[in-house]
C-alpha cells in the first residue's frame, strides 16, 4: 500500500515537472493518464504490478 501511494506521488511529481518545463503538453498528460487507466484493467496488469514490486525490492535492497 505504501509503495503504491509513494509511486503514484513520485510519478505525479514527475508529470508535474514535465508539465511545468513545457516538455509535456496537457493533451499528452491526458493521453498518458488514460493509457495507464485502461492498461490497469487489462490482463497485463498483474505482470506490470509484479515487475514494479520486483524493481522496488531490488532498489530497496541496494545499499549506497
Amino acid at each position: 500500500m505504501v509503495l503504491q501511494v509513494s509511486g503514484v506521488v513520485l510519478l505525479g511529481v514527475i508529470v508535474f515537472l514535465f508539465f511545468r518545463k513545457d516538455a509535456l503538453k496537457p493533451s499528452h498528460a491526458i493521453v498518458c493518464g488514460l493509457f495507464g487507466f485502461y492498461l490497469a484493467g487489462t490482463a497485463v496488469a498483474p505482470s506490470i504490478r509484479a515487475g514494479g514490486q520486483s524493481l522496488a525490492g531490488l532498489l530497496g535492497g541496494l545499499s549506497l
